[in-house]
């Protein structure tokens, strides 16, 4: 081997936002003129350089490169060590290339942004807010969130006293403001406090300042202010009303009664009272004037009244043939996942039991990961529901006039065909798709013919 390449350190430290050079001495042992060429690998190859890039050496001369290091002051380039190498390529003879190896360590920084949201709120007992709080340093954090003390007419209540945040992340906590006292009538009343976030730094080191954000809070009255003007108009409104019913519409109530009761009304009345009226001696004043049979001997000896007549026989149906039972109103859910490139998988919702039958009404499909394939609902042995594509929906809910009847031991279900994991925002990418179903309707018994 006619190259040698050597670090002059073996580990090196660097801190984001500064720059860093490392040298790297280059010997050649051949007999030619041999020109190097020098390539960086490793995870800090993005924010590294030799200088110069090309180095030409005669026959048992030696030179020196520098390996410049400039990690970015950002949470892209997390703290501690990671492992590095030189590929040193002579042009003439690329089998003699060779890679010195070293370790470079980024030095932790931390940094911190905050923001309140909204910046300002309104309420009778109370205002809501989110203290957004953003880790822009290279290492996780642990926040310690708190109130400045201000005015007494107020506080603060954080959902949670501490944050842990990773670099390049934002957590979000909630707090309420509360003022100390009802105000139940009057001018609303704005309320200014302060809130923090401070960074927790590691043993030994001195903890950053607290990061202060301003804020505000208006107290309202709980009555508002329409409330009595309201109260009034009202109450002006029932005594108009009160005056009409007694000036105008009960005067006019009164004439009506009188001018119905005419003499023909009341002859009319009297005459129906009369046929209503039962017939007095029916029997005995036709056998006494009829005939001359035994009716006159025996009018006053104990003669009763007439045979009493036997109640007829009730209308048929009269206590039953009601409505059958009403439907229980029944609703099933199933979620069907799928790997790509597999066959398709099938989830069962419902199945409907004997002697009932199943009237569909609602579903709603939801595809919460964004994945992209072909869903399939249905209902019975064949009846294919929906089909759709799932790139084109993340929810989606279908409602039919007329149901869709699904007899007994028929099934609702749904199968996906994925073709494609989606990728939700902010969270692990998946490894399967994933889809729900939920629907409902009424299962109804089955009424015998």
């Amino acid at each position: 081997m006619s190259l040698t390449a050597s670090l002059d350190a073996s580990s090196v430290t660097v801190a984001p936002g500064e720059e860093t050079a490392l040298p790297l001495q280059i010997l050649n042992s051949g007999r030619t003129v041999e020109e190097y060429r020098f390539e960086v690998v490793g995870a800090c190859a993005a924010w590294s350089a030799v200088e110069p890039a090309v180095l030409s050496l005669y026959p048992g001369d030696s030179g020196t490169v520098s390996l410049v290091l400039r990690p970015p002051r950002d949470a892209t380039v997390l703290a501690g060590g990671t492992t590095f190498g030189i590929r040193v390529m002579p042009t003439g003879d690329q089998g003699d290339t060779v890679v010195p190896e070293g370790r470079v360590t980024v030095l932790p920084f931390t940094e911190t942004t905050a923001e309140l949201v909204p910046r300002s709120s309104n309420g009778s007992r109370s205002g809501r807010h989110q203290f957004a709080v953003d880790n822009r340093g290279n290492t996780p954090v642990t926040v310690r969130l708190g109130a400045q003390p201000g005015t007494e007419q107020a506080r603060v209540v954080f959902a949670a006293s501490e944050l842990r945040i990773e670099p390049g992340h934002a957590e979000f906590a909630k707090l309420r403001v509360r003022p100390a006292k009802r105000m139940w009538r009057g001018t609303p009343v704005t309320h200014a406090f302060q809130v923090f976030a401070a960074p927790q730094p590691p043993e030994g080191e001195e903890p950053p300042a607290p990061v202060l954000v301003d804020g505000s809070y208006q107290q309202e009255p709980i009555l508002p202010r329409w409330l009595p003007r309201a109260l009034i108009t009202a109450a002006l409104l029932l005594l108009v009303l009160v005056g009409l019913w007694y000036a105008l519409l009960r005067p006019a109530v009164k004439s009506a009664a009188r001018e119905a009761v005419t003499p023909e009304a009341v002859r009319s009345a009297a005459a129906a009272g009369k046929s209503k009226a039962p017939e007095e001696g029916g029997q005995g004043g036709a056998g006494s004037g009829g005939g001359d049979s035994a009716g006159a001997g025996t009018g006053t000896g104990g003669g009763s009244a007439g045979p009493t007549a036997s109640p007829g026989p009730s209308a048929p149906g009269g206590t039953g043939g009601g409505d059958a039972a009403a439907g229980a109103p029944t609703s099933a859910q199933a979620r069907v996942r799928d790997a790509v490139g597999g066959g398709p998988n099938t989830g069962t919702a419902l199945e409907v039991p004997a002697g009932h039958t199943f009237q569909l009404t609602d579903i709603v499909v939801q595809n919460p990961q964004g994945d992209a394939g072909t869903v399939t609902v249905t209902a019975g042995e064949d009846t294919r529901v929906l089909t759709l594509g799932l790139e084109n929906f993340r929810d989606s809910d279908y409602h039919f006039v007329t149901p869709i009847l699904v007899p007994a031991g028929g099934k609702v279900t749904m199968t996906i065909d994925c073709r494609r994991v989606g990728k939700p925002v902010g969270a692990p990418a998946p490894s399967r798709c994933s889809s729900s179903m939920f629907l409902g309707g009424t299962m109804r018994p089955d009424t015998a013919g």
